[in-house]
């Protein structure tokens, strides 16, 4: 039976812990930033040292959008220059501020390759990397995963192979944002049921007569649903480089960040970096995004049933925590028609994410080649027919025999004489019997004639 068409009250979900953060994981205060200890049960953080507390905002009531640039500032400020990196320039092509490394001239940008034109100025304070992660693939094993990379190209122009045969790829170090948060996120929505209906319809059956049958479909029965999903989010992994394309960015991970350690300036050595491009707030922003797209999933699927719709998700972020961390990549870019193209490797995994362009030559002359192969086939099959035509025609007299009183037999699938003589007739016209002069006049062909000689003996006498 279909159930109840009044739409139910909105059912009141109990909260769901999807992820809890780990039990020695520590808070900020955002008033004073002193660590805390926070357990998501209580609802609230309250610093026991300035007093500050924050709570979890009801469902119904409009979450406030907190600065979090003014509060991450707060814990950010502290800053200061990378030891070692006391001068920085701007790259013209691209944008990318790079740290110089003292008493090391660089002449390119590892990111364009343009020639750095602007002069060195003096690095400005900024927020310091806390991890690190080292580099693990050499220039050696890098090289040789970008070879085979480039087996797999398909029309590769050849400054793309001289560019491999030349092995120009820079260790750079990319900075990224780590971002931690605790999430509530309070929802609403419907939820769907399916359920198994018979229902009546009626048809014409093959006598044209109206018959009724029944059919079994699936219906749903839609309710409303609110709830709550709490879920910690550990280091969502934001680039703060606008110097390479997003796309290949994404292409390079996975990367393990539980292999990070505490940096140190001497891991920089004979590396190039580069300054942050990507703030802390816009960075935040970024990695919301991120958060958003999976508390939607995690909403949904504390819905349950069939089918789930999500009317509206009001998310308040508590004990945000993040870093910033540098992580390692081979890097090669070149010129190609105007137009800068480039070729990462991860310098952890060996993962190699490339832009290529393709050699507009080769493809012309495999187009080339095609038709030309195109046209020899039509040629060789053309003539190949006419020749086997002008055999058959040449042939075709040869293979027919006059019939004297006798029965004809076939061979080769022409008539022919059983025994006693017959004649060949080559490049002349076929013999004609007496009569068929008459024949012909009657619409009747040699052919024809050649029918009837099969029907039974005839007399006839050859023409000369």
């Amino acid at each position: 039976m279909p159930p109840d068409p009044t739409p139910p009250p909105r059912q009141q979900r109990p909260p769901t812990l999807t992820k809890a953060p780990p039990a020695e994981r520590k808070f900020p205060c955002p008033q004073c930033g002193a660590r805390l200890d926070f357990d998501p049960s209580v609802r609230s953080l309250k610093c026991p040292y300035c007093g500050h507390e924050e709570k979890i905002a009801p469902a119904e009531s409009s979450v406030e959008e907190r600065d979090f640039e003014e509060y991450l500032q707060r814990q950010a400020s502290h800053q200061s220059t990378i030891e070692g990196r006391s001068s920085q320039v701007r790259c013209t092509g691209c944008g990318a501020t790079v740290l110089l490394e003292d008493k090391v001239v660089t002449e390119r940008c590892p990111y364009c390759g343009t020639h750095l034109e602007n002069a060195p100025e003096t690095a400005q304070e900024m927020i310091p990397p806390e991890g690190i992660l080292p580099f693990q693939v050499e220039l050696r094993k890098a090289r040789a995963a970008f070879d085979r990379w480039l087996e797999h190209l398909w029309f590769a122009p050849n400054e793309l192979k001289k560019l491999a045969a030349l092995g120009q790829l820079n260790g750079v170090y990319i900075p990224y944002w780590t971002y931690d948060a605790m999430t509530f996120s309070q929802y609403q929505g419907m939820r769907g049921d399916d359920y198994f209906d018979t229902e009546t319809y009626t048809e014409q059956d093959e006598n044209g007569n109206t018959v009724t049958r029944t059919r079994t479909v699936t219906r749903t029965n839609w309710y409303p649903v609110a709830g709550e999903v709490q879920h910690f989010f550990d280091d969502v992994l934001i680039c703060a480089s606008k110097s390479l394309p997003e796309n290949q960015v994404e292409q390079l991970t996975p990367w393990h960040l539980q292999h990070l350690t505490g940096f140190k300036p001497e891991y920089l050595s004979g590396f190039k970096t580069e300054r942050y491009a990507i703030g802390l707030k816009e960075g935040f922003h970024r990695a919301r995004t991120v958060m958003e797209a999976e508390i939607q999933q995690l909403c949904a699927r504390d819905i349950g049933g069939d089918h789930q719709v999500v009317e509206t998700v009001h998310t308040q972020y508590m004990g945000v925590t993040f870093k910033q961390i540098l992580l390692p990549v081979w890097l090669a870019s070149y010129r190609y028609r105007d137009r800068v193209y480039r070729l990462l490797v991860n310098a952890q995994t060996g993962e190699v994410v490339g832009e290529r362009p393709y050699s507009v030559a080769k493809i012309v002359a495999l187009i080339a080649v095609v038709l030309v192969l195109v046209v020899l086939l039509i040629l060789l099959f053309s003539r190949a027919g006419g020749r086997g035509s002008g055999t058959m025609q040449r042939d075709l007299p040869a293979r027919f025999a006059c019939v004297r009183g006798e029965q004809c037999a076939e061979e080769d699938g022409f008539p022919m004489p059983e025994r006693a003589w017959h004649a060949i007739v080559r490049q002349r016209p076929l013999p004609l019997f007496a009569g068929d002069a008459a024949n012909a006049s009657a619409g009747m062909t040699p052919r024809r004639r050649v029918g009837l000689a099969r029907a039974g003996p005839r007399r006839g006498v050859l023409a000369a």
